[in-house]
């Protein structure tokens, strides 16, 4: 029977160190962290961002498509230097909190000379499969012994989606507005339906028209071929 979020036993949440090849993908091949205690639950996000069209006369602004952001990922979960929950599991020599928390950070959070940034890491828990870069991390120290070492953290992560190269042109390749295309001119074209088939939004025309210095934009000569820039390029001033 799988192991419920916060479950002791079953399987566990791993953070695993990743190194990059030389186009930037991704392999889980480095250290890895294994929560002794599963977070009771995870957040994960999703976002689109829009621009904003407030042309004068309109009642309320136009949404327009921008982009796709990176997608989130954060939990709580405890570290636990008591030994209670490692004699659940069966460990027979309990780390410190301390300890545990240095190779969390060492994994995640510490910066790599060679990569010249933290590494990517690649989280791992039953189906949940996710590859990120940690954004953020909070530990709150909970339970001391008399000397005032900690015995017990909650600890707070953040991750941003890592996205490698090839992934990010495989998903530019789905938003053609925000890629770079030309068309030639052929009979019944007309500039506004272009800007309408390239961008979704035939109003942009005259930008445009400014971008391959058209005099005229409602007689373009056949076999003219326009330039239509990312639609992030455009300069809309």
């Amino acid at each position: 029977m799988p192991s419920a979020p916060g479950n002791s036993s079953g399987t566990k949440l791993t953070i695993q160190a990743c190194s990059l090849d030389s186009n930037g993908s991704p392999t889980a091949d480095g250290a890895k962290f294994e929560a002794v205690i599963n977070p009771e639950s995870y957040k994960r996000e999703h976002g689109i961002n829009y621009n904003k069209d407030t042309a004068e006369g309109k009642l309320a602004p136009e949404l327009k498509f921008s982009h796709y952001n990176e997608e989130k990922i954060s939990f709580d979960f405890v570290i636990d230097g008591t030994g209670v929950a490692d004699a659940v599991n069966m460990i027979r020599s309990p780390k410190e909190v301390k300890e545990q928390i240095k190779e969390l950070k060492d994994i995640a959070y510490v910066y790599d000379g060679s990569m010249h940034q933290p590494k990517p890491v690649k989280l791992s828990w039953g189906p949940m499969s996710f590859w990120g870069r940690l954004t953020s991390m909070g530990v709150n120290y909970t339970l001391f012994k008399s000397d005032g070492s900690p015995l017990r953290a909650k600890v707070n992560l953040s991750f941003s989606e890592y996205v490698s190269p090839a992934e990010e042109s495989k998903r530019a390749a789905r938003s053609s507005p925000d890629l770079s295309h030309t068309r030639v001119v052929k009979a019944g074209d007309t500039l506004p339906l272009l800007c309408h088939e390239i961008y979704r939004d035939g109003s942009l025309y005259p930008y445009i028209a400014r971008e391959n210095n058209l005099t005229d934009f409602r007689n373009i000569p056949l076999g003219t071929r326009l330039s239509f820039p990312p639609i992030q390029a455009l300069d809309i001033s």
